[in-house]
């Protein structure tokens, strides 16, 4: 994977030169350090920084079809390249180089925007095509691989990341107070949403098509599971073992396809391990794996490693990180995440991917996805213990509670992450007198943030794998825990419980078989004791924590201290300093301790605002 950028400036207002397209692309530097290229003609520009894995010699980009009419840039892999490939050239079609995107553009000649359907892998690409006079992105069904643009002042500016638009004079950072409020509301921030007004992220299973005439976005794909009305009869719970231990197989033996060494991670839990067992069995070379350890034995999963690293063949690399490190580390995780975060474990990501980087690795299997697929969260099993209602009373506050989660969910019962009607009150307690003038403009949870249809009439353990699905994996896990904490150190991750078949087949495991209200992710672990020692599959659920907001204030940081300043808080506009200067007491309190796993560090979110505001200058309004 890599960097990609470009322009469509139809009435060429800004000029498409090399050197504004050069300056987009350098602020991707650290996605490609390895190769670049650009094209422009008029009014398009395509610019591409290349981290080469796959044909080290003919793989550069842009890329073009046999008669040059279309043009490729794509950040990604097509795992599936080799079938496709031979089926291509099957129908005639001319193949430039070995790398594995070039078969999107073939696909594209064949298929149009249909070729989407066909691809197996994690990408977001752009091609343009001359003939029409337009320009096609699109972004992977799981949204792995990720892609921002803007259409301002008639410009359309995509990139990798948004700070590579920022680089483009049509663009202004200007706040988005919906998407701060998203990240202090749910796990994350949601597609198209970004911290920045009028820059958007596209969502997953989505594709844009510019022209001369506008731009246009469709959905081609989603995570829909069947109603519970046309669910059929079982097969045995064997087949389904057996069918998810060949898809598995398979998803980690296309995601080892390089020509690069690939490593992997490897934390304690069953899902690296399980990743780790597969790679033993696929190849006979030693790999390379990289783990995270803990002074703090409370965090630290080494016993648990050690279970499964004598069966390995591999060098392992264990990094110790020193939780001082934080404070050194988070403005690089808030510059390369693009926002402010919630918890500092984005500092530990970059620790381990320089580790990554240092020992010449360029590609790493992870194994985020399966909590979300196959119920790793207590949740699920609270789900089936849960009465239809949790209300005993039939007071205002309740009343309000079950309209809000009929508005977001369609379902008055159902539970996910807080209480929000009641969490209001803490955000507009957060919030500046200012902004709670406006609350209602900038409230999530007033704006249907997902499409109901798709929850309604399921199984209750199909909504909360779908609402996880959209709010954790792909903006939360796959990006700012993900790709940009690898990408900050010029690493390839690669998720194996992502692989697009998988996820298909996952949909057609009946709830009674893939969920247990005794036991998190029953099948997967099922499917792993081939793989993974009984200790690792057996142990209790662990949720790990990085330390957060207290232990910053506790080492009293004087840039911590003056980011959470009155004056500075004042100043800034957006949040209530009265209520800031309450929380750093009641942090800094001896007895206090906050359990990330259920509550909101807000101090950490105030934190890292201010850092993320100085970074991007982003001005208020």
């Amino acid at each position: 994977m890599c960097g990609i950028t470009g322009i469509f400036d139809k009435y060429n207002k800004y000029e498409v030169t090399d050197e504004l397209l050069l300056r987009m692309m350098e602020r991707l530097n650290h996605r490609g350090p390895d190769d670049s290229g650009y094209y422009i003609d008029g009014a398009i520009g395509l610019g591409f920084k290349r981290l080469a894995i796959i044909d080290m010699t003919t793989g550069n980009q842009p890329m073009f079809n046999e008669d040059k009419s279309l043009v490729l840039i794509c950040n990604g892999e097509v795992y599936n390249y080799v079938d496709l490939k031979r089926e291509l050239m099957q129908q005639g079609h001319v193949f430039r180089s070995a790398c594995d995107v070039e078969v999107i553009l073939h696909l594209y000649e064949t298929y149009g925007v249909d070729c989407l359907n066909r691809i197996n892998g994690q990408f977001s690409f752009s091609i343009y095509d001359k003939n029409k006079k337009a320009l096609f992105i699109a972004r992977d069904q799981v949204g792995i691989a990720p892609l921002f643009y803007t259409f301002q002042n008639d410009v359309f500016v995509f990139a990798s990341e948004i700070k590579a638009l920022l680089a483009h004079p049509a663009v202004t950072p200007r706040l988005n107070l919906t998407g701060l409020d998203q990240i202090i509301t749910f796990p994350g921030m949601v597609s198209p949403t970004t911290m920045f007004d009028k820059i958007n992220s596209l969502p997953p299973g989505h594709f844009i098509m510019v022209d001369e005439g506008g731009l246009v976005m469709k959905e081609y794909w989603d995570l829909v599971y069947p109603l519970e009305s046309e669910a059929g009869p079982a097969l045995p719970e064997d087949y389904y073992v057996e069918e998810l231990d060949q898809l598995l197989n398979r998803s980690v033996s296309y995601r080892l396809n390089a020509d690069v060494p690939v490593g992997y991670y490897l934390s304690g839990g069953v899902d690296s391990s399980l990743i780790a067992g597969l790679v033993n069995g696929l190849t006979d070379q030693v790999s390379q794996s990289f783990s995270i350890a803990f002074s703090d034995v409370a965090i630290d999963e080494k016993k648990y490693r050690n279970a499964i690293l004598p069966s390995l063949r591999s060098t392992h690399h264990e990094l110790t990180f020193d939780p001082g490190d934080i404070g050194s580390r988070l403005a690089d995780a808030v510059y390369y995440s693009e926002a402010p975060l919630k918890e500092s474990y984005n500092t530990c990501s970059l620790a381990l991917s320089a580790a990554v980087k240092k020992n010449n690795i360029k590609v790493v299997l992870s194994g985020e996805g399966a909590d979300e697929l196959f119920g790793g969260y207590v949740g699920y099993r609270l789900d089936a213990r849960r009465p239809n209602s949790l209300y005993s009373h039939n007071d205002c506050d309740e009343m309000l509670e079950r309209e809000l989660r009929c508005d977001l969910w369609g379902h008055d019962s159902f539970f996910y992450e807080k209480n929000y009607y009641a969490f209001s009150s803490i955000k507009r307690s957060l919030y500046s007198d200012e902004l709670n003038e406006t609350f209602h403009l900038l409230d999530s949870v007033r704006e249907g943030i997902v499409d109901k249809r798709k929850i309604r009439g399921r199984n209750i353990s199909h909504i909360r794998s779908y609402l996880d699905f959209k709010f954790r994996v792909s903006d939360h896990l796959c990006a700012d825990h993900g790709d940009r904490m690898s990408y900050a150190n010029s690493v390839e991750a690669r998720y194996p419980f992502l692989d697009i078949d998988l996820i298909e087949f996952i949909k057609t495991i009946p709830v009674k078989i893939k969920f247990s209200s005794i036991t998190e992710k029953y099948i997967l672990k099922k499917c792993a004791r081939k793989y993974v020692p009984s200790s690792i599959i057996d142990r209790e659920k662990f949720s790990f924590v990085a330390p957060g907001s207290q232990f910053l204030l506790g080492r009293n940081l004087e840039w911590v201290n003056d980011m959470l300043s009155y004056d500075r808080i004042k100043r800034q506009g957006i949040f209530n300093p009265d209520t800031i200067e309450n929380l750093k007491r009641i942090y800094s309190g001896r007895n206090f301790s906050l359990n990330q796993t259920f509550e909101t560090d807000l101090l950490m979110i105030v934190l890292t605002f201010g850092i993320f505001q100085d970074l991007f200058k982003v001005k208020n309004s």
